[in-house]
């Protein structure tokens, strides 16, 4: 058969299709990674019981579950969106996986956006499930609240994706797997995010955390029913600042 008469190769899906196939590949992956869903549900789950069974949050005006459960959603967000993504994008970038997706007619926009697809996927399962579970132990949030809550959870979410691709590609695989597990027990336990945090004095400056805005603003959300502004433009500088510096020394390979 001559060149000529050589059959054309097939025309790629329309963009957004590609993008939204990925993102559902993605989303796939994660939901059936035992190890991904032990820190993505699990473990929140049992950071929620635990801490409202020991009553470790008290306040006369305040039930410890309503300032628990907006805590143990910000760190599930942080599970999926920095340690989850980070691990696999590291080790995507570590076999070559990366370099050659971002060849492929998806493009290295499309596999991002597909990435972020999964991680709201993901989110909106944490949320669906950890909020049931805070409503059976009597987490009694505010109507109008939850839908500050919704934007604050997306504006996490992007700012903790934005994290951990940048980990992911500035350091080896393996150091991405220690350091964000490293990092998201650390901003669990003392970042802001289940626990808040003493607003007055030095550690008053803990409060400009990723995690910390993101706990904040959602218990804010979820308790008073208003919309945090202060903790919504930290957590978005995070994210511009991780896109600025991802854009500068994210390396595909």
């Amino acid at each position: 058969m001559t060149a000529l008469h050589a059959p054309l190769a097939p025309a790629p899906r329309p963009a957004v299709r590609r993008i939204l196939s990925h993102g559902i590949y993605e989303t796939r992956n994660v939901l059936r990674n035992g190890e991904q869903l032990l820190v993505s549900l699990i473990l929140p789950l049992l950071v929620l019981f635990g801490a409202h069974r020991l009553e470790l949050i008290t306040s006369a005006a305040t039930p410890s579950i309503d300032v628990i459960t907006p805590g143990v959603l910000a760190l599930a967000v942080m599970a999926s969106a920095f340690t989850g993504q980070g691990i696999a994008t590291g080790f995507e970038r570590q076999y070559g996986v990366l370099a050659y997706l971002a060849t492929t007619p998806l493009g290295a926009t499309g596999l991002i956006l597909g990435k972020a697809i999964a991680v709201l996927a993901v989110v909106a399962v944490q949320v669906l499930v950890i909020g049931t579970a805070g409503l059976v132990l009597g987490w009694n949030p505010d109507p109008v609240g939850l839908l500050w809550l919704g934007v604050v959870v997306v504006l996490g979410a992007t700012a903790f994706t934005a994290l951990g691709l940048l980990l992911a590609g500035t350091v080896r695989a393996e150091a991405t797997l220690a350091l964000t597990n490293v990092i998201w027990v650390l901003l669990g336990a003392a970042g802001g995010s289940v626990f808040p945090l003493d607003h007055d004095g030095a550690g008053a400056l803990l409060l400009l955390l990723p995690s910390a805005a993101l706990g904040e603003g959602l218990r804010t959300a979820a308790l008073e029913g208003s919309f945090p502004v202060l903790e919504a433009l930290i957590l978005a500088g995070w994210a511009a600042l991780a896109v600025l510096a991802a854009r500068r020394w994210f390396n595909w390979r």
